[in-house]
């Protein structure tokens, strides 16, 4: 954690924040083991980041003088659309694409995407928050990343991908494509990102016609979380 984080509401409006027993103040008394008197980074969900000073701290709460002044990172301009892999991975990339600073993720079904996924309890608001919260401190970030889930893919593809595709530079990433991954890919953007085994040609056929243009990372078959990765690197690189 190198960024302890905080809801507005529990925030005051002096600037003191009281932590009772959890893994906040866990982190606070075991792994950093701070004492009254030192200073910790803090941020604020949705706001700014700061310092605060722990004006007292037992094994049961701990009372911070926290003070906001330091806007978080640059989000990302990209959003990321993502056949929804299966429950362990995606956890990872939660918190991966929160440390790179996506903030625009669209889940989406596809025919290679097992029905069971989409009955995952990660899939509900709380539990991404959770891992995307996790994924934010460890970049020292505040803006939690917008999660949009799609179970039907036409309607996705023919509705709303078109308006997402407007004014971006759209790549499709797939080993079969003719083209190569940019170097330098156009911001802002959109990549999207099939399942294990990769969209079926018709499914490429409409991400296509909405505005994606097929590209690919090489002659290998990646796994989802390595092409994503690799491709975001080129992004980051900007």
């Amino acid at each position: 954690m190198n960024l302890l984080l905080c809801e507005p509401s529990e925030l005051a409006g002096d600037g003191s924040l009281v932590l009772s027993e959890g893994r906040r103040l866990r982190h606070i008394t075991t792994v950093l083991r701070l004492e009254a008197g030192d200073t910790l980074r803090v941020g604020l969900i949705g706001g700014h980041c700061g310092t605060a000073t722990i004006e007292a701290i037992g094994p049961h709460e701990a009372r911070l003088r926290v003070e906001l002044h330091t806007p978080p990172p640059p989000p990302l301009a990209l959003t990321l659309v993502l056949a929804l892999p299966r429950p362990k991975m995606l956890r990872r990339i939660l918190r991966g694409i929160a440390e790179l600073g996506v903030k625009d993720l669209h889940l989406i079904n596809s025919t290679k995407v097992e029905k069971s996924f989409w009955q995952s309890p990660l899939l509900t608001q709380l539990a991404l928050r959770d891992y995307l919260l996790a994924g934010l401190e460890q970049a020292s970030d505040t803006i939690v990343p917008a999660v949009h889930l799609h179970q039907r893919f036409r309607p996705f593809a023919e509705d709303l991908l078109p308006a997402l595709c407007a004014g971006r530079e759209a790549l499709l990433a797939r080993p079969a494509a003719q083209r190569g991954f940019p170097a330098a890919p156009g911001l802002p953007g959109l990549l999207a990102i099939g399942p294990e085994g990769g969209f079926t040609g018709f499914e490429i056929e409409l991400l296509e016609r909405a505005g994606c243009q097929g590209v690919t990372l090489g002659p290998r078959v990646l796994r989802v979380e390595t092409a994503l990765h690799c491709a975001l690197g080129r992004y980051l690189a900007l």
